[in-house]
Order: C-alpha cells, then sequence, then structure tokens
C-alpha cells in the first residue's frame, strides 16, 4: 500500500539532513526528537524511555476524574499448533527409564534458556516520558522554538532525567531532526481509515498506535490506554495490519480478518483517540 504524504519532507530527505553530530547527541542522551502531525498543526517535541523504577510519573492531581491505570503486561502467545512432547524425541530409554546423552544436553539447555529469561524479567520495563509538565505534551512549531524552551530554566518532567544537562548544553535547531519512526501523521489515520480495506495504510495505522500508546501512558490518559488495550478492537486492527506488514502466510489470514472489521468503527475510535490527544497538546510557540 502506497504511504499517504502531506506535502512536508520525504523520509529520504529527512534521513539526508540529519547531521552525524545530531545522531552522537541523541544517542549519547538517549533522548529523541519527535514529531507529530495534528489535524491543527505539526510540532516537534522530545521522548525518552527510561526504567519504570528511574522516572516518576507527570503529576496529574489537579485532574479531574482521571485515574492511572497499571501497565498492562504483554500477552503470553501460545502456538496452538505445536506438537505434544515425544518421549522417542526426547532420548528417552523405556527399558532403563533414564535419558541418554542427546536428552541430558537437551535438558540442559532449556535450562539455560530459562534462566537467560528469568533474568530478561527481571529487568525493569521502560516507559516513555516526554517534553511536558501536568499531563500535557508540548509542541512546538519550529526547531528554533524548542531549542529555546530547552535552554530555559522552565520546570518540565525531562529535568528528572540525568543526561538533561548535557542535552542542554548541547543542542541546537539543527539537530532537531526526526528519524522516520520517530515521525507521526496523525492527521492521516481518520482520512486512511474512513477509505476502502484495500487503501488502509499498515505502516500509517501501526506508527499511529505506537505514539497513542506511548502519550496515553506518559499522559496517564486513561481513555487511550484502554481504547488500545490488549483485545480491544483498534488493538485486534493493529494486530491485523502488523501481520499484513509481515506478509507470507500470516498476512494472508490477517487480510481475511481486517475484511470483517468494519469501515465504520476504527475512524470513529480513533478520531476520539487523536481528539483526546490534542486535547492534551500544549502548543508553546
Amino acid at each position: 500500500m502506497a504511504r499517504q504524504t502531506t506535502g512536508r519532507e520525504t523520509e529520504p530527505e529527512i534521513e539526508a539532513q540529519r547531521p552525524a553530530s545530531a545522531d552522537e547527541l541523541w544517542t549519547a542522551v538517549r533522548v529523541d526528537p519527535v514529531e507529530i502531525a495534528l489535524p491543527k498543526g505539526v510540532g516537534y517535541t522530545l521522548r525518552a524511555y527510561r526504567p519504570v523504577d528511574e522516572v516518576r510519573p507527570t503529576d496529574v492531581s489537579e485532574r479531574e476524574d482521571d485515574v492511572f491505570p497499571e501497565r498492562r503486561p504483554d500477552p503470553v502467545l501460545v502456538d496452538e499448533d505445536e506438537t505434544e512432547f515425544d518421549d522417542e524425541d526426547a532420548g528417552f530409554d523405556d527399558d532403563d527409564q533414564t535419558f541418554d546423552d542427546d536428552g541430558s544436553d537437551a535438558d540442559e539447555s532449556e535450562d539455560d534458556e530459562s534462566d537467560d529469561e528469568d533474568e530478561e524479567t527481571d529487568e525493569p520495563e521502560e516507559v516513555p516520558v516526554f517534553l511536558g509538565r501536568a499531563g500535557k505534551v508540548y509542541l512546538f512549531h519550529s526547531a528554533e522554538g524548542l531549542v529555546e524552551f530547552v535552554r530555559s530554566d522552565a520546570e518540565h518532567d525531562l529535568t528528572q532525567l540525568d543526561t538533561w544537562p548535557e542535552l542542554v548544553k548541547r543542542i541546537s535547531a539543527e539537530d532537531v531532526v526526526p528519524l522516520p519512526e520517530d515521525t507521526y501523521e496523525l492527521d492521516l489515520v481518520v482520512k486512511n481509515l474512513r477509505a476502502s480495506h484495500d487503501v488502509w495504510d499498515a505502516g500509517l495505522i501501526i506508527q499511529a498506535g505506537e505514539i497513542a500508546r506511548d502519550l496515553g501512558y506518559a499522559l496517564r490518559l486513561e481513555s487511550i490506554i484502554d481504547a488500545l488495550s490488549t483485545g480491544s478492537p483498534l488493538d485486534e486492527l493493529d494486530e491485523a495490519v502488523r501481520a499484513i506488514e509481515s506478509g507470507g502466510i500470516s498476512g494472508f489470514l490477517a487480510r481475511r480478518r481486517l475484511k470483517k472489521i468494519g469501515t465504520e468503527a476504527p475512524p470513529l475510535g480513533w478520531r476520539q483517540i487523536i481528539g483526546n490527544i490534542s486535547a492534551a497538546v500544549d502548543w508553546r510557540d
């Protein structure tokens, strides 16, 4: 499916204009510039990912009727086609009721993998933090405006980062060039979903889901988290378009599933999400 454009710079142009010094800066401070296009404008902001135990959530105590939900765990996928465990395949000897060497090696390998999984599980989850405050994300129409704000002494959620002082010293307007994966065209989502399934833009929808989930969590917007939670209609849409992007038999089956999704609910659901995001934006220049 062809990617729609909005007249902004194309992805190759963005990559070509980002200097190597900017890549070095963002890697060093572990923060990235982000571009978000909304129905009322296009703006820049900053986003970082940090272990959940290293950052404090944004303070929304003054916002009414908003409870911060616990982040839902990722679903455990089970392969229904998985065959049963076979004694012979495991190297089990019925006569002496012992495992042969091959079976022992397999067990040791499985134990090692299990230990590795346990170690990975112990690592705290990384969560998104945006340039903003009190449940708002700050957007800037220009790179210059963003840099001027960063260099000010204004309070916001990113000041808690250990790399923030370094970013303040080094940032320039030339560094504010988001990569394609950090560029989100939310202004196109509803229009695209109002068209037929055949022209739905999988990349557009997937990226929209990623930024919406990040903003929902970082800004503590329960309505967005619920709308995109595991098993929700919009989450099923997201899973289907991801399968289509991956291709193969899973993509073929996903196309069949996609046809069962009506053309009315997705645009309505995304219109609400984008409206909630827009309401949480604080334009700063």
